[in-house]
């Protein structure tokens, strides 16, 4: 996952088109925010998106996303 945006920078979201949700935890796999927080991207201000990163930084990933095949 990318850092956390600079206070004065724009705040980009953490899609990074691996959308798939996890029914156990209620994250997606890609981005690990919940489905309220996706839902809500589009419309919170720069200050509740600054604090769904520190929230997605906080979270352990759902499961690799490029896992290597065994030989």
């Amino acid at each position: 996952m990318p850092a956390t945006p600079a206070i004065t920078a724009a705040v980009p979201s953490p899609c990074i088109s691996v959308c798939r949700m996890d029914a156990q935890r209620g994250l997606c796999a890609g981005c690990l925010r919940t489905i309220e927080e996706i839902a809500a991207w589009s419309t919170m201000g720069d200050e509740a998106k600054r604090a769904v990163w520190l929230l997605i930084e906080q979270r352990e990933p759902v499961t690799p996303l490029f896992a290597t095949p065994s030989a």
